[in-house]
């Protein structure tokens, strides 16, 4: 399984000052997975976009915007 980036990394304000910078789908499942405070349908649906841009069925930029609206969700703000 290779690596796909996106064409622009994200950066979320976490708790606790944390910045964490996301550079495509792979980190975007770690960050989901670990430091995710609110789980909603944006949530799911960005987890889901990930797992199928990994696999090709969805592009990158598709699972970029899912996971820019979960963060939006969760009260993050993504620069």
């Amino acid at each position: 399984m290779h690596q796909v980036l996106w064409s622009h990394p994200i950066e979320l304000g976490l708790t606790g000052n944390d910045v964490r910078t996301v550079k495509g789908p792979s980190d975007a499942l770690r960050c989901l997975a670990d430091q995710w405070p609110h789980r909603g349908p944006y949530y799911v649906a960005a987890r889901s976009a990930c797992r199928a841009a990994i696999a090709g069925r969805r592009t990158v930029e598709e699972a970029r915007k899912l996971f820019i609206s979960a963060a939006k969700e969760a009260h993050l703000e993504p620069h």
